[in-house]
């Protein structure tokens, strides 16, 4: 069979075992499942790539260090041992994936999507950027504020582990080693923990599996005592830290203005010019702590773009860290005793596992670890 006979047979077999064939929306099911499959199929074994010829030596110390990564996230942080993230694949792209989120003028709720074995969930992925664009604009017309962003990586969940697993990918290859850690770390996590239908949860579990994480890699003697790694790490982290603080005081702003239920034109009038004077403030805010930076200037593309749906997508990453980082403190810092417990959570309604994880932040009267 040719090659292209057999992917597309592959991804009409998958359609097929997720419950999509007749589904209204296939083309996007299509879409996705052949950009997978592509994905897959481009992946080699990172032992092949190392004894490449042809492959640069730059590269190869990126993926003997995402090994070494790699094996850490088993031994010292309990995460899952099996084929993801020991295959490498060049996409030729700077993205795997484009995000499309979208939210109402006066709301930070965003839209959600709904799938097979996913659940529902905030955004929508597409393999072609354009196709990306081309549905915000559809949810523009609609009156939705959106955003588009690519992502460098994301998680099948463990269910593609048999398919070889997810793909170390040169969309995040290059990151600077703590950042790659971070990222082996968050993607891992997913597999570990996941509560269908809550984003949110999910994704502020795997962002503090990350953070505490990528933190115990630097300070462990796998990374070599990489002083500049940890320097780097520090530095950057830090403008994250600042950054998402900042966004959160803004989101907390934005939320008491959607609050109101204006009743008259003035009321609504009102409504917007608030939310015009959280944004300004946001912008003129960020300028300043850039100034502190010595112009730094990595957020600047969300920062001109920022709207609902940009703060909207940004919560669903960090709401709920403190709530697992003391969970962690909590559960001794063991790692496996901890991700039970997350696990217990997840069995929970989702609000009462938010309140649940709130609940932990207040009793936890410590700083959040970064270890």
């Amino acid at each position: 069979m040719k090659r292209g006979t057999l992917k597309r047979t592959l991804a009409v077999a998958l359609a097929a075992a997720l419950g999509l064939a007749g589904c209204a929306d296939l083309g996007y099911y299509w879409q996705s499942v052949s950009g997978h499959l592509q994905m897959l199929n481009a992946a080699r074994p990172v032992d092949d790539w190392l004894n490449d010829t042809q492959a640069s030596g730059q590269l190869k110390d990126r993926l003997a260090l995402s090994q070494r990564i790699r094996s850490f996230a088993v031994s010292e942080l309990k995460l899952p041992d099996n084929p993801s993230y020991r295959r490498y694949a060049d996409l030729r792209r700077s993205a795997v994936v484009w995000n499309v989120v979208a939210a109402p003028e006066f709301s930070l709720t965003l839209k959600t999507w709904c799938f097979p074995v996913t659940g529902c969930v905030g955004y929508r992925g597409y393999f072609s950027e354009a196709e990306a664009r081309e549905q915000a604009e559809r949810l523009k017309a609609q009156g939705l504020e959106t955003s588009v962003y690519g992502v460098p990586a994301y998680s099948t969940l463990g269910w593609m582990n048999w398919a070889g697993g997810d793909p170390l990918l040169n969309t995040f290859i290059g990151y600077p080693e703590g950042e790659l850690a971070r990222l082996i770390f968050h993607e891992l996590a997913h597999q570990v923990v996941y509560a269908k239908d809550d984003t949110m949860f999910n994704e502020s579990f795997a962002t503090a599996v990350e953070r505490m994480g990528s933190q115990r890699w630097l300070d462990s003697e796998a990374a070599h005592g990489n002083d500049k790694a940890r320097r780097d790490y520090l530095q950057f982290d830090g403008r994250r830290r600042q950054f998402r603080a900042l966004a959160l005081a803004t989101r907390l702003e934005l939320a008491a203005v959607y609050e109101q239920k204006p009743a008259t034109d003035a009321d609504k009038a009102a409504q917007a010019a608030g939310k015009a004077r959280a944004f300004a403030r946001f912008r003129e805010d960020y300028a300043a702590l850039k100034a502190s930076w010595g112009g730094f200037a990595g957020y600047d593309p969300w920062v001109a773009r920022a709207n609902n749906a940009a703060f909207g997508a940004q919560a669903a990453y960090d709401e709920l860290v403190p709530g697992f980082e003391a969970l962690f403190e909590r559960e001794g810092r063991d790692w496996q005793r901890f991700y039970d417990a997350v696990k217990r959570l997840a069995g929970l309604p989702k609000e009462e596992r938010r309140q649940a994880l709130k609940a932990h932040n207040t009793d936890n009267n410590t700083e959040t670890p970064n270890g």
